[in-house]
């Protein structure tokens, strides 16, 4: 397909500026003023809105193989191309889990038929995400973008410590959901004020920062990657910044909902309950002066939808995770941007350029590269209504709440997967 993205306020080379961009089999042929068409060329005027590069996000819960009934790969990919996203990558916590070659080839099988979107599939650490043994890093490293047993913190050691040797020789990231189930004693949400007015067991700080401090002195001993998983304590930015200052080859992330929501903000309602919870003012505090000088390297949605079912039962008994694809973006600008917090530009970073330097995924607006693209409207603002959503998770603490920054086009390879009808 040619077209012609007209009057748009182009991101490139990380400022804006108001240009004509020129597609033509899959790619970007020219940006600037006056580009002529031929007959054959689509003309969209996207005036008044904004051209970003295809945001990336690395930690996406998209259930397929194992568990089609919260999400599959075709609804989570067009709900991440409803919220501006090119390119995501799949955590394991699947079934199978991709723990060998033959598992995650049907995983990588099912991407390939259905997505609508790069998906970047992450191997697992141990086998069955059990703790108890390594999978075939070496087999699967060519075809993942880096391992990970999301959903539980690898509990030994001297078994991290291996798997950071071998993802160091291998030249592959080790991505880590902290968690010590030693400390957790059956707590569902943050161990603080709203826990005990409301007779609820608490997730204690340490459960993750711990890990982390753990973690980084393996990482600095194996010369590993390694990546931390949704950061949610100001003890974990601490922790971090401290090892980056010591030259530790590590970067972390935190999600939309740890900055726009507290503790305070709980409701009885499972679309408030996620691993690891909401915290305190503090930490919500420290997160974003993580953001400001660098120390949390991007934002992720944890994107983890559950049935209706799973999570209509209360704090206590409600799965854990929530669903963020579709309004990370609006989110982010919207508690960021808007209130002065964060630059635009920056935002740009933390969902685009940042993951995509890292992992390797994603691509810039320039000459050459393929249109994988995302058209926003920032002065349009709508309340979250899940009912609305593509994705088959309606569980968010965004419901109800007001954000600005609509998502109108995403392109994949310059072929629209998602435009909303009025453009």
């Amino acid at each position: 397909m040619r077209c012609i993205l007209k009057n748009a306020k182009v991101f490139s080379q990380g400022v804006f500026h108001l240009a004509d961009v020129f597609l033509s089999d899959g790619k970007i042929v020219s940006i600037g003023n006056g580009v002529s068409r031929s007959d054959d060329t689509i003309t969209i005027d996207i005036s008044n809105m904004v051209l970003f590069p295809g945001f990336v996000d690395v930690h996406v819960h998209l259930r397929e193989p194992g568990f089609s009934y919260k999400e599959t790969i075709r609804t989570g990919t067009l709900a991440a191309a409803h919220g501006g996203f090119a390119h995501v990558a799949a955590m394991p916590n699947l079934n199978p889990v991709p723990d060998c070659v033959d598992a995650l080839n049907l995983q990588r099988a099912l991407i390939e038929k259905d997505a609508l979107v790069h998906v970047h599939p992450y191997g697992a650490i141990t086998v069955g995400e059990k703790g108890e043994q390594l999978t075939d890093l070496a087999g699967m490293a060519q075809n993942v973008i880096a391992f990970s047993d999301d959903g539980r913190g690898v509990q030994s050691e001297s078994m991290m410590r291996q798997a950071m040797a071998e993802c160091r020789r291998l030249g592959k990231i080790l991505a880590a959901h902290c968690e010590d189930n030693s400390l957790l004693r059956g707590g569902y949400i943050h161990d603080g004020a709203y826990a005990r007015a409301h007779g609820h067991r608490g997730i204690c700080s340490e459960s993750e920062w711990g890990q982390i401090a753990r973690d980084v002195k393996l990482a600095e001993e194996t010369g590993c990657a390694y990546h931390v998983c949704h950061v949610s304590t100001k003890e974990s930015v601490e922790v971090i910044r401290a090892a980056k200052r010591r030259g530790v080859n590590v970067t972390c992330e935190t999600a939309p909902h740890y900055l726009a929501f507290t503790q305070d903000d709980l409701q009885e309602d499972g679309r408030f309950k996620m691993n690891p919870p909401l915290r305190d003012q503090a930490d919500q505090d420290a997160l974003i002066e993580g953001l400001l000088d660098g120390t949390i390297d991007m934002l992720v949605t944890d994107h983890a939808p559950h049935s209706h079912e799973e999570k209509a039962k209360g704090l206590e008994k409600s799965a854990m995770g929530v669903v963020g694809l579709e309004m990370s973006f609006a989110a982010s600008y919207t508690h960021l941007v808007k209130k002065g917090i964060l630059p635009l530009e920056k935002l740009v970073e933390l969902m685009h350029t940042s993951p995509m330097r890292r992992f390797g995924c994603g691509t810039e607006i320039a000459v050459g590269q393929p249109a994988d693209l995302t058209v926003f409207d920032l002065n349009e603002t709508y309340t979250v209504d899940p009912e609305t959503f593509l994705t088959m998770g309606r569980a968010t603490p965004f419901t109800g709440t007001q954000l600005t920054g609509a998502c109108k086009l995403t392109m994949i390879g310059g072929e629209i997967v998602w435009k909303e009808d009025t453009l």
